[in-house]
C-alpha cells in the first residue's frame, strides 16, 4: 500500500529521535544525582555518599547479570586495570559530590563537560594518540571556556570550583581506563568491578575514623536515587551512542547545563550570569570539533 513502507528517510528520523529520548533520560538522570548528592550531603560526607551509592549499584548490577544470564561475561583477568580505573573515578565522583554540595550546580556541569578535553592532552601520553592541529584547537576552545566559567581570581576562586575542575580530570582518566579495557572486557564486567569496587573503597575511606553514619529517613530516599540515577545516566548515554555518531549526541547533552541552571534556580535561588552559558558554549565548541576532526581521520 502506498505509504506503508517505511522511507530511509523516516528510519533515521526515528533513530535520531530515540537517541534523542535516551539522551534526555540522561540529562534527568545526571540532573536528579546532583540534586540527590547536595541534598545528602547535609548528613552524610562524600565518602559515605559513594559507600551507600556503589551499595546500591552492587545491588542494581548484580540482579541484572543474574536476571540476564551475564555471569559468564564477569572476568577476573584485569583486576589491577579495574582497580585503577575506579581509584580515578572514586576520586573524581568525590569531588563532584563536594562540588555540587558548595557551589551553583550550573558551574559544576560546565567544568564537567571539560572532561573531553582533558582526555584530548592525556591520550597522548597514555595512548600513544596523536595530539593534532585541530584537537589543539579544541583543547584551546576548551581552556578559554574554562577561565571564562571559573573566571579565577582571589575574589572568586574558592574550593568547589577547584573539585569541580578536578573531577573533570579524573573522569578523563576515567574514561581513558574504560577505553583501554573495553578492548578485551565486556561491559558488564567494567560495571561489576565499578560497583564492586568502588563499595570497597567506599567502605574504607568512610570507615576509617570507625564513624560510619547511617542514612536516615530523610536521606535514604536520596541515596536510592544517587545510586540508581548513576547507572541510569551511563546506560541512557550507552544506548544514545549506538544509535546516533557522538556528533550528535553531544549538542543534546549540552542541554543538561540550563535545565540545571534552571532547576538550581527554582530550587535553591542561584543566580546564573550569562558568561557561565558563553563558557560552555566554546567548552562545548571544543568539544565538538574534537568529535569531527576524530571522524574525519
Amino acid at each position: 500500500m502506498p505509504g506503508s513502507a517505511t522511507t530511509p528517510a523516516s528510519e533515521q528520523d526515528n533513530t535520531l529521535l530515540r537517541a534523542a529520548i535516551w539522551m534526555i533520560g540522561a540529562i534527568l538522570s545526571f540532573s536528579a544525582m546532583a540534586i540527590a548528592g547536595r541534598e545528602a550531603s547535609l548528613s552524610l560526607d562524600t565518602f559515605e555518599i559513594m559507600m551507600y551509592r556503589s551499595f546500591v549499584g552492587v545491588i542494581v548490577v548484580a540482579v541484572a547479570i543474574t536476571v540476564l544470564r551475564r555471569w559468564h561475561m564477569v572476568s577476573t583477568k584485569r583486576l589491577a586495570q579495574h582497580g585503577l580505573r575506579n581509584m580515578a573515578h572514586f576520586t573524581g565522583q568525590n569531588l563532584w559530590f563536594y562540588a555540587v554540595s558548595v557551589i551553583p550546580l550550573a558551574q559544576v556541569f560546565a567544568l564537567e563537560f571539560t572532561s573531553p578535553i582533558w582526555v584530548i592532552l592525556l591520550a597522548p601520553l597514555l595512548l600513544g594518540e596523536k595530539l593534532t592541529r585541530m584537537r589543539g584547537v579544541a583543547v584551546t576552545l576548551g581552556f578559554i571556556g574554562i577561565l571564562i566559567v571559573a573566571r579565577p581570581s582571589p575574589a572568586t576562586f574558592n574550593i568547589g570550583l577547584a573539585c569541580a575542575a578536578g573531577s573533570a580530570i579524573f573522569f578523563a582518566l576515567t574514561n581513558i581506563a574504560t577505553k583501554r579495557l573495553t578492548r578485551n572486557e565486556s561491559i558488564w564486567s567494567i560495571m561489576f568491578w565499578l560497583t564492586t569496587i568502588q563499595l570497597i573503597m567506599g567502605i574504607i575511606f568512610a570507615g576509617w575514623d570507625f564513624d560510619i553514619t547511617l542514612p536516615d529517613a530523610q536521606s535514604l530516599p536520596f541515596i536510592l536515587i544517587i545510586g540508581c540515577a548513576g547507572l541510569s545516566a551511563h546506560f541512557c548515554i550507552t544506548n544514545a551512542l549506538s544509535l546516533a555518531p557522538a556528533a550528535l549526541v553531544v549538542p543534546i547533552d549540552f542541554a543538561r547545563l540550563p535545565f540545571i541552571a534552571l532547576l538550581g534556580w527554582l530550587i535553591y535561588g542561584e543566580s546564573v550570569e550569562i558568561w557561565l552559558f558563553v563558557g560552555a558554549a566554546l567548552i562545548l565548541a571544543g568539544n565538538f570539533i574534537n568529535i569531527v576532526s576524530s571522524r574525519q581521520q
